[in-house]
């Protein structure tokens, strides 16, 4: 079961969702209940939900990247790490995703605020449970398991 703890640095946020823990609760709790390969384990992680500023020095600072971003993982272990802590212990911290409200704003082509969000955290997510997209195999893999805990989320 995934747990995530989400902590809203930026006011703004709440114009676009009234209670993002609750948001999340409900979207995890559908994923949770209808995706078989999470494994029955206690999984947590953190959701920061910030703006520009804040994510610009995040990325500087660890990525080495002076420009703002629109989602940010950081990862508690590698992969491999992971697939070790899954067999043996019982809770696990993934590790940070960190979301930046003005990007969200910025898409010209923005229809849907909460949908573009929900891609946002999932994507983040994958991260944290290793996927990749440098390569375009581990691209198509990722974008298809993103699909489907969006399906699944909003269903």
């Amino acid at each position: 079961m995934i747990k995530i703890n989400v902590i809203t640095n930026n006011s703004n946020w709440y114009r676009y969702i009234k209670n993002p823990t609750n948001y999340i609760d409900r979207k995890i709790s559908r994923l949770n209940f209808k995706d078989n390969y999470l494994p029955k384990k206690n999984i947590f992680c953190t959701l920061l939900l910030s703006n520009n500023n804040e994510i610009k020095l995040l990325n500087k600072k660890f990525r080495k990247k002076n420009r703002s971003t629109d989602v940010l993982s950081f990862p508690f272990q590698s992969k491999n790490e992971l697939k070790s802590r899954l067999k043996k212990d019982k809770e696990i911290y993934l590790g940070d995703i960190i979301i930046n409200l003005s990007k969200i704003k910025r898409k010209k082509i923005l229809k849907n605020f909460k949908l573009e969000f929900d891609r946002l955290w999932i994507h983040g997510l994958l991260h944290l449970f290793g996927y990749d997209h440098k390569k375009e195999k581990d691209f198509l893999k990722m974008n298809h398991v993103e699909k489907k805990y969006i399906k699944i989320i909003n269903a």
